[in-house]
């Protein structure tokens, strides 16, 4: 099989059968993203323990990119420190954005999503997901 068929199965796999997808309850942050320019949507709940991503979950609709991205990254955080996550996000948004300076160590499943790059318009929807846990981030540093 070759890798762009896997990176293909990976993500239609987490767009047909989302992981964590939901909401947590008693989450410590909430936080909506919504992608205008195609109509994206999600809202991210993410529950703490000693600065520790405890539990995450999202909700809400859009593309295959935008629904496969946030359950994989909800996997890929889970268990991590804020300062992880945070590291995460940031080789993410490099590589989904063609910067070729990336952490290929830190992508496992992420590693799919790295041809979104030649297709300027979808790296939003890779996006949306991973910006609204910066902005939960930068919430919980203040």
């Amino acid at each position: 099989m070759a890798l762009d068929e896997l990176y293909q199965e990976i993500i239609l796999d987490h767009y047909k059968h989302p992981r964590n997808h939901g909401t947590i309850e008693n989450a410590d942050v909430k936080i909506p993203g919504k992608n205008p320019f195609c109509g994206d949507e999600i809202i991210l709940s993410i529950k703490l323990k000693d600065n520790i991503v405890e539990d995450v979950a999202f909700e809400g609709n859009g593309c295959a990119i935008s629904q496969a991205s946030a359950s994989v990254m909800t996997e890929q955080i889970k268990g991590k420190t804020l300062p992880e996550a945070k590291e995460l996000f940031e080789e993410f948004s490099k590589m989904v954005k063609g910067d070729i300076d990336f952490d290929e160590g830190k992508m496992d499943e992420l590693a799919a999503f790295q041809g979104v790059c030649e297709f300027p318009t979808r790296v939003k929807c890779a996006l949306l997901s991973w910006n609204a846990l910066k902005k939960a981030l930068e919430q919980k540093n203040k």
